[in-house]
């Protein structure tokens, strides 16, 4: 079976699984030496709640999820630890979008957010310290950069 085929399944069912854990947010959290949940860090934190909590706190960032999710669907970590952009670059840009294709937020070069595209308008993502993975409509971003297939 060619790869494109039943590759969107395989990731939108790997999101849908990490999502049912329940996996808090921890900013910079899933940037360990292998994918998944992992304590994160409180460099470059500027979230609400405070003092930050990252650093106790057990999950995943937007990037780590979206890793995690990856190479839970791939069998390895085809994105690697790293940020948004660093993910950018393993990437290529589609038009139409596809599920399980990832959608990047914020500048070209500078992203800040990354969730993985459902279809319909919708995403699922780790968004902000205090949540959990969770299921968000796209539109209410304005700072759409694109979507992007690995």
């Amino acid at each position: 079976m060619p790869l494109v085929s039943y590759l969107p399944s395989r990731i939108i069912a790997a999101a849908y699984q990490v999502e049912q854990r329940g996996v808090d947010y921890s900013w910079g959290g899933g940037h360990a030496g292998s994918p998944g949940p992992s304590t994160g860090t409180c460099r470059g934190y500027q979230g609400k709640i405070k003092p930050c909590p990252a650093t106790r706190t057990r999950g995943l960032d937007c990037s780590g999820f979206t890793r995690w999710v990856y190479a839970l669907a791939l069998g390895n970590d085809v994105l690697g630890p790293g940020n948004t952009d660093d993910h950018l670059r393993r990437l290529r840009r589609v038009s139409p979008a596809r599920p399980g294709d990832l959608v990047f937020f914020g500048k070209p070069g500078r992203t800040h957010h990354v969730g993985i595209y459902l279809g319909n308008g919708m995403m699922m993502n780790a968004p902000e310290t205090g949540a959990k993975v969770r299921v968000d409509g796209i539109a209410p971003r304005k700072d759409l950069v694109g979507f992007f297939r690995y």
